[in-house]
């Protein structure tokens, strides 16, 4: 870790994210993990977020353990869901109430920039309007990619249907007058420089993956947390995925059950999945229980725990756990900071990632896991021919597997402290050019 900086003279930064601890949802621990380091690196944090009585997923209160106790803190109200759930997404329920809150900090605290982490997409919106009343300079995180093709928006006129033709409307003018464009990956904003070409020059970019924190290992540790989802099977190959699925990495799922359904009579390994649901707080929300179904596995080799557990319990799920199963997609976007939480986690890894993810490459080169590689779409069949083989190394390399071994080296530049040493990098870079162009 570097060293503490005198917040005498530190630069200010409001990082605006409708979601924060207590929320258990996984984009909060973008900003909480930049607000703790960035005071390394000269810039005082001030986190903006909508007050957590209006959040609707289940609360996580440990979470609220893992933030600096120094960190500033403003909340801002809502409007309620109603009786009748129409408007739920809190970006627009909050998104007046965010604003007034900010002009109000703007003008208290006199920041040097402004940071929007989305989702919510349309807490995007606040950059271009604060920008338009203030001059203040801001930068749009993408934690996810606003303008896409969601499942069912070709269905004319369903939600997702109008999601995607607002989100080609809406996300011209939120980042019109940006001065910083970062992504979880490069991938995840690329198009918005294609959409809008001016910010390419306009504006400073850089991919930042999520980083990997010890700390939060070091606070499990004294809660005690204990597994409940599963408990230890003697003489099965227990292995957990934790997150959301990735929307092009069915294809790849189906591949790996297609071989298990043809091998299942004799196998060892079970595959649990947790928080894949497609809503966060319905247990019954399943991604991958009808595939399971479909090939036979369900509850015997494939086991779906949808619903969204608190991070802190995820973590506890992955040391209870015989190893870690990393799954990508048909896109190369997969990092190698989401596999830096099996590695705290001191477990080895089984992969199945696009050839061209540096994910793979990291993890073979530290010792840190077994990788099955396939060429994206054209190479899905790679995945059934393969999986036997890696399966069977996967096996001996976790016989054999000692923690100490693995060389964390090559993971460093993935914790959260070196990913928020680029946020800095970039935020100074941006307000060097803004006051250039002035």
């Amino acid at each position: 870790m570097g060293k503490s900086v005198s917040k005498v003279g530190m630069k200010k930064v409001i990082i605006v994210s409708p979601h924060f601890p207590p929320s258990n949802l996984a984009a909060v621990h973008r900003a909480r993990l930049f607000a703790k380091h960035l005071p390394a690196f000269g810039w005082k944090p001030i986190v903006l977020t909508v007050h957590h009585k209006h959040y609707e997923e289940a609360l996580d209160w440990n979470l609220n353990k893992l933030v600096d106790r120094e960190l500033q803190v403003e909340t801002a109200e809502a409007f309620s869901t109603g009786p009748i759930r129409v408007i739920g997404d809190i970006g627009l329920r909050g998104g007046y109430f965010l604003y007034i809150k900010l002009l109000k900090l703007i003008r208290e605290e006199n920041p040097d920039f402004l940071y929007i982490t989305i989702p919510s997409f349309y807490g995007a919106l606040l950059g271009r309007t604060a920008h338009a009343k203030t001059g203040i300079p801001y930068g749009i995180d993408y934690i996810d990619p606003w303008v896409h093709t969601f499942a069912g928006s070709e269905k004319f006129f369903s939600r997702h249907w109008f999601s995607t033709k607002l989100s080609g409307i809406l996300e011209p003018i939120a980042v019109k007058k940006a001065s910083l464009i970062t992504g979880v990956a490069e991938g995840y904003y690329a198009p918005v420089l294609d959409r809008n070409p001016h910010l390419k020059e306009q504006a400073v970019h850089v991919a930042m993956p999520y980083g990997g924190e010890e700390d939060d290992h070091r606070v499990l540790d004294k809660l005690g947390l204990l597994p409940y989802l599963f408990s230890k099977m003697s003489g099965k190959l227990q292995l957990v995925y934790a997150g959301s699925m990735l929307p092009k990495a069915y294809k790849p799922l189906e591949e790996i059950l297609h071989w298990l359904h043809g091998n299942q009579a004799d196998l060892d390994l079970e595959l649990h999945f947790i928080g894949t649901g497609s809503r966060a707080n319905d247990e019954r929300s399943h991604t991958i229980k009808q595939l399971a179904e479909k090939y036979g596995l369900w509850q015997t080799v494939i086991f779906e725990y949808p619903k969204r557990i608190p991070y802190l319990d995820v973590l506890t799920h992955l040391i209870a756990a015989d190893g870690v199963f990393v799954l990508g997609s048909t896109e190369p976007h997969y990092t190698p900071s989401k596999v830096y939480q099996g590695i705290l986690s001191q477990k080895p890894i089984l992969a199945v990632l696009h050839s061209a993810s540096t994910a793979g490459q990291v993890i073979e080169e530290s010792k840190a896991g077994v990788v099955l590689k396939f060429d994206g779409e054209q190479g899905i069949s790679t995945i059934k021919q393969l999986f036997d083989e890696k399966l069977t190394a996967y096996r001996s390399f976790h016989a054999n597997f000692d923690p100490a071994s693995v060389d964390h080296t090559a993971f460093e530049q993935y914790s959260a402290y070196n990913v928020t040493r680029i946020l800095a990098e970039h935020l100074d870079k941006a307000l060097l050019k803004t006051a250039a162009d002035e």
